[in-house]
């Protein structure tokens, strides 16, 4: 089996972004551009895989970490200079090495895949992964002859009449035999009006010395798409964003409103859960079968169990089990771990907390830094009190406690198994097991008050 290798393009800086952020970091569908590209090419299997970086090198390597090897392009001087910094890396090895850019975060391995394999069935010496445009204008254009071989790749602006009406493109992704490659390197020449180096020298320079030259068609042009600016980053986000909702479709989950509803490429969802609009799924989530899940929530790295509902709610870094329902307008903050059967309502914050199967927050409430066990109910407008100012405490709530409404638990402080707390009470002790906590001031009726101090 052939080695394979990849380079990726990654150090220019992009300054139609008009960002401070370095241009293949930019995201799409939640993960930067780049990091798209280098987990495609793993798809692949690629045995070594080398990132070209320059301007905002160090963010670059902190993406992507130990996905890729690197080699620094000090001063950009074109496409095939910067290809030409892998030459310690790659220049002595034997194999096929794939040539990608890191804005083309659209790319697939299976178009990757099937790239390779033409180029090794076709025995060329490099091939380029071609597209067919319905307005090529600006990109290099495919001159085939009259058998279909490639003759040549010819810029637009070098391009005669008749050649810029071919519509096949020269998409800047090629496979090349890996020594042929870095040979033909050597002799590109920067005579141009920019004085760079650019890699589809190479093409003709091997083209010239007689090798043959391949092109393998994809039958999906947005794939190609190369993201310089911010319209046709939206472009990309809106593409993609279609294919990971038509793969999740496709694997049985319905999505109301595709247009309006918004998963990371890494998202996992079971079967017959239903995605309502203005639904936002990101980062690393995992979502259970049969769960309804929006309108308008927002779910970032958690993991929900199956038959869930969660109703125009933010759930982030947390883990919520099966047939529980959250919200409307709930906030689970990092950390939290709801169990089973659990009942958050409307305006609850829990924070870096956990509640066990069958427990009940219903509305207006705030469990941060607590322990609840099972089949407790926390009463409307309770509060853990947890911060002192400087630290924060934890509250526990032991099983099948009960606490009633507008009660201050300050922490720390335990709720024993089977207590309960009054109405209106703030707890500044633990409450043994069994008991009945009351922490209010006596009432008190001063009768005849209101008219002897005419007040109405």
């Amino acid at each position: 089996m052939t080695n394979t290798y990849a380079i990726v393009l990654a150090a220019g800086q992009g300054t139609r972004m008009k960002s401070d952020l370095y241009k293949v970091l930019h995201p799409v569908c939640g993960k930067p551009m780049v990091e798209h590209v280098v987990d495609h090419v793993i798809g692949i299997g690629a045995d070594k895989i080398v990132t070209i970086i320059g301007h905002g090198a160090e963010m670059v390597e902190g993406t992507l970490g130990d996905k890729s090897e690197y080699a620094l392009q000090a001063e950009q001087l074109g496409t095939a200079h910067a290809v030409q910094q892998a030459e310690s890396k790659l220049g002595d090895l034997e194999g096929v090495t794939l040539v990608v850019c890191g804005d083309t975060p659209l790319i697939k391995s299976e178009t990757m895949q099937s790239l390779l394999d033409h180029h090794t069935k076709t025995n060329a010496k490099a091939t380029i992964l071609t597209a067919n445009a319905d307005d090529p204008t600006g990109y290099g254009r495919i001159i085939r002859d009259e058998n279909g071989n490639v003759l040549r790749n010819v810029e637009h602006k070098d391009a005669t009449a008749e050649e810029r009406k071919v519509t096949e493109i020269n998409t800047g992704t090629y496979c090349f035999d890996n020594r042929a490659l870095f040979e033909a390197l050597k002799k590109v020449k920067n005579d141009n009006a920019q004085g760079e180096y650019y890699l589809p020298d190479v093409i003709s320079i091997l083209k010239d010395e007689n090798a043959l030259i391949a092109a393998y068609v994809t039958d999906d042009f947005s794939e190609t798409i190369g993201i310089n600016d911010r319209v046709i980053l939206s472009e990309a986000e809106a593409v993609l964003r279609r294919r990971i909702a038509e793969n999740h479709m496709r694997n049985g989950v319905t999505i109301i409103d595709p247009s309006n509803t918004y998963i990371g490429v890494d998202v996992k969802i079971g079967r017959d859960t239903v995605l309502q609009p203005g639904t936002m799924i990101e980062g690393q989530s995992i979502i259970g079968e049969k769960c309804v899940i929006g309108p308008n929530s927002h779910i970032v790295n958690s993991e929900i169990g199956n038959e869930t509902t969660i109703h125009s709610s933010v759930i982030r870094d947390s883990t919520i089990g099966s047939s529980t329902t959250i919200g409307p307008f709930a906030h689970i903050r990092p950390d939290s771990n709801l169990s089973d059967n659990v009942k958050i309502g409307n305006f609850v914050e829990v924070k870096k907390s956990k509640l066990g199967e069958g427990s009940k927050v219903s509305h207006l409430s705030y469990i941060g830094d607590a322990d609840v066990g099972t089949h407790v109910n926390v009463g409307c407008g309770t509060i853990t009190v947890n911060y002192d100012g400087k630290n924060k405490h934890k509250t526990t709530i032991e099983d099948d406690a009960f606490v009633g409404c507008n009660s201050n638990l300050i922490a720390p402080v335990t709720i024993g198994k089977g207590a309960y707390v009054a109405a209106g009470s703030t707890v500044t002790k633990n409450v043994p097991n069994h008991s009945l906590a009351i922490g209010r001031a006596r009432q008190e009726n001063k009768e005849g008050y209101v008219t002897k101090l005419n007040l109405k």
